[in-house]
């Protein structure tokens, strides 16, 4: 089979002025194998395009650059965060281009490659081992308050209160895939820890007075939207303690998947689509194929935060999905090649 190839400008359109430059403008990719129907269109916003592998490039950069403006911080500050990764490699990268100091606070969930790469941009990492009442998120957080204390011209950006996080991507991502499909869109699905994109994105759909139903992805064990807090093991989706931005939100729908359902849509993605997702993407995929019955003959566009290659360890582990959710080899092969989407735990709303 002879594929045509693609022209100089479909290859690079313009010469970004510096890695910071190339953040957005991240393809769209319609998925024709995924779902085993063919009358719901299925388009992904394809974050791990961003120069730092996820979406979390987008608020990193709103963060900073704004506080940058504001005067807030300047060249001998220190960027205090607590992430569960992505928004670590993207406060990295910033700082390393502005020349700051960043000290990146994770908990054991941490993809072990994440850390290598923010290490690599020069941040810093401060590992919380223990959580505090339960919860990892909260034992972070009280990390990050005391190394603002402790640490001279310190600053927490706050991706969990801080509302330049969603209007990065009320400007970026949501702007791009409503300018690229003219507004022709149903049902947009998105992975939910901070709220950011999720209101981000819902906020500009109402502005712009588009009939979109926005769908938050959020995990079994999630506190998020009243939910009861569990084990997670996924990071990025869910949280175990409210964020300030996330208070009071709601969305059209909202589905909670588990840590096996996000494994299996990272892995049918992979053997049907040739695509290598993270883990809330895969959740995100799964939330479509459990809603399909009542999205048929619709556009849906589903927002994929980041790149499976930096969860080889863990999602596409056998062994690791074994120990950790307790699901054999033999019965993983058997859910990624089902065409059912019933058989996972999970509540839709």
């Amino acid at each position: 089979m002879l594929l045509s190839q693609p022209s100089m400008n479909q290859l690079s359109s313009r010469v970004c002025n510096g890695v910071l430059d190339a953040i957005g403008g991240t393809p769209l990719v319609r998925l024709n194998r995924f779902l085993d129907r063919p009358d719901i269109e299925l388009i992904v916003k394809w974050e791990a395009a961003n120069p730092g592998g996820s979406a979390k490039d987008r608020p990193a950069a709103k963060m900073l650059s704004e506080a940058l403006k504001r005067g807030e911080i300047g060249p001998e500050t220190t960027i205090v965060e607590s992430t569960s990764g992505n928004m670590g490699i993207g406060l990295a990268q910033v700082c390393r281009y502005h020349g700051l100091k960043f000290i990146c606070v994770v908990d054991p969930r941490a993809q072990k490659q994440n850390l290598s790469i923010i290490e690599a941009l020069g941040g810093t990492i401060e590992l919380v081992t223990q959580p505090l009442k339960g919860d990892f998120l909260a034992a972070r957080i009280a990390k990050v308050c005391e190394l603002i204390e402790t640490t001279p011209n310190s600053y927490w950006p706050n991706q969990y209160a801080n509302t330049d996080n969603p209007r990065s991507h009320f400007k970026g991502t949501i702007r791009e895939i409503d300018e690229t499909l003219n507004g022709e869109f149903d049902v947009l699905f998105v992975a939910t820890s901070s709220t950011g994109t999720a209101q981000g994105c819902r906020d500009f759909l109402k502005s712009r007075g588009r009939d979109v139903q926005v769908v938050a992805v959020d995990s079994v064990g999630s506190v998020l939207f009243g939910g009861s807090s569990g084990p997670r093991k996924i990071p990025g989706l869910g949280a175990g303690k409210e964020p300030r931005l996330a208070a009071g939100q709601s969305f059209d729908h909202l589905v909670r998947v588990s840590d096996l359902e996000c494994v299996v849509g990272c892995r049918r993605a992979a053997q049907r689509e040739a695509m290598l997702i993270g883990g809330s993407a895969g959740g995100v995929l799964m939330s479509v194929g459990r809603m399909q019955e009542q999205f048929a003959g619709k556009r849906c566009v589903a927002v994929l935060h980041d790149s499976g290659t930096r969860y080889l360890e863990t999602v596409f582990s056998d062994e690791w999905v074994s120990e950790s959710l307790g699901c054999t080899s033999e019965e993983l092969n058997y859910l990624v090649g089902s065409s059912s989407f019933e058989f996972f735990e999970g509540v839709s709303a």
